[in-house]
C-alpha cells in the first residue's frame, strides 16, 4: 500500500531545535547530521531544507527530522510552514538520503535482551533501535496480517500473543514451554530479523493505525471533561510505568453515574495476576485522588 506521510511537531528541550516527527521510518539503522549544505550533498532534503535562511543543522533520524535554526526567526512562526513542506517531499517519493552515494552505510548491529514482566507469562524483548512509533497487539497469526515480523513469531508453537510497541516486543508464551527454554531462541530470531532490515510492520498496519488516532484524536473532543482528565491522567502518569512493564493501558469509558472507568490492558499487562492489584491500588486510588469525588472504581477489560 501507498506510504502517506503525515508529520508531527515536536518540541525538544533546546529552543531552537524542534522535531519533524514522521508515522514511518525514513532510514533504516543510521542517523545523520548536516552542518551545511556541502555536507548534505547526498541528502536531497537535507539540501532543500538549507535553502530555508534560518536552517542552521539538519538531522535525519530514523521517523524524525530535527533542525536547529538560527535566531533570526521564532519556530512558532515557521514551523508549520516546515511541517508542510516535509510532507509534501515526502509524499512526492523523493529520496531522504541516497544509499548507494553515502560514504558511510554501516549496517548498525542490533542488540536484543530480555526482561522479566510482572506477568510470568510475558517477556519483554527490548531492542537498541526504534521499530514502530505506535504499540499495536496481535491475539493471533489472522491479526498479524499487516505486522511482518509479529507474523514470523506466531510460527513458533509457544507464542501465544505479540504487542510491538516504540522499541519492545512483548512476546506472551503458552504454558507447554518455560523461558529458560525458549529465551535465547526468540533473541536470536529478532536480532538477526532486525539486522537483516525486514520490515516489523507493513505500510498499510501503519496507515490504518494513523487513522485510528485521527479518529480518536476527533472522538476525544467529544467526549465529556471528567473523560478528558481520566485520558490525560492515564496518557502523563500511568503509560510510562504500564510501557516499562511490557504493556500499555487504553481509555474505554466513563460512566457518569456509577463513576465508573473502564481501560483496556494490552501487552503483559492483559490477562496478568497481578493486574487486579495494580488496577485498584495504583490507577484506581490514583484516579480517585486526583479527580476526587468524580471516580469510585476502575474495571479492565484484557485487549
Amino acid at each position: 500500500m501507498e506510504k502517506n506521510f503525515e508529520i508531527k511537531i515536536e518540541a525538544t528541550s533546546n529552543p531552537g531545535i524542534v522535531k519533524f516527527e514522521a508515522n514511518y521510518f525514513l532510514t533504516q539503522h543510521t542517523s545523520y547530521e548536516f552542518e551545511n549544505i556541502d555536507q548534505a550533498k547526498n541528502s536531497p532534503l537535507a539540501q532543500q531544507l538549507f535553502y530555508l535562511p534560518f536552517v542552521k543543522r539538519v538531522f535525519i533520524a530514523q521517523n524524525f527530522i530535527a533542525i536547529d535554526k538560527y535566531d533570526i526567526v521564532e519556530w512558532a512562526d515557521v514551523q508549520e510552514e516546515v511541517a508542510e513542506q516535509i510532507k509534501t517531499y515526502l509524499n512526492n517519493k523523493q529520496p531522504v538520503i541516497n544509499e548507494v552515494e553515502t560514504e558511510v552505510t554501516k549496517k548498525v548491529p542490533i542488540t536484543i535482551y530480555a526482561e522479566s514482566t510482572p506477568n510470568p507469562g510475558v517477556l519483554k524483548f527490548v531492542a537498541n533501535k526504534k521499530l514502530v512509533t505506535a504499540g499495536h497487539e496481535f491475539k493471533n497469526i489472522d491479526e498479524a496480517t499487516e505486522a511482518p515480523l509479529a507474523k514470523e513469531l506466531f510460527h513458533f508453537p509457544f507464542v501465544k500473543e505479540v504487542y510491538i510497541d516504540e522499541n519492545y516486543i512483548s512476546i506472551g508464551k503458552y504454558d507447554m514451554a518455560d523461558w529458560n527454554d525458549i529465551t535465547t531462541e526468540i533473541r536470536e530470531f529478532l536480532r538477526n530479523y532486525l539486522e537483516e532490515g525486514k520490515e516489523v510492520l507493513s505500510a498499510n498496519a501503519t496507515v490504518s493505525k494513523s487513522e485510528a488516532e485521527k479518529q480518536a484524536d476527533v472522538d476525544f473532543e467529544k467526549l465529556d471533561d471528567v473523560s478528558k482528565d481520566i485520558i490525560n491522567i492515564i496518557e502523563e502518569y500511568i503509560k510510562p510505568a504500564v510501557a516499562s512493564d511490557g504493556g500499555n493501558i487504553l481509555f474505554d469509558s466513563y460512566d457518569p453515574e456509577s463513576k465508573g472507568v473502564k481501560v483496556v490492558l494490552q501487552g503483559a499487562c492483559s490477562g496478568c495476576p497481578s493486574s487486579t492489584f495494580t488496577l485498584k491500588n495504583g490507577i484506581e486510588n490514583m484516579l480517585k485522588e486526583m479527580l476526587k469525588d468524580k471516580v469510585e472504581y476502575v474495571e479492565a477489560i484484557n485487549g
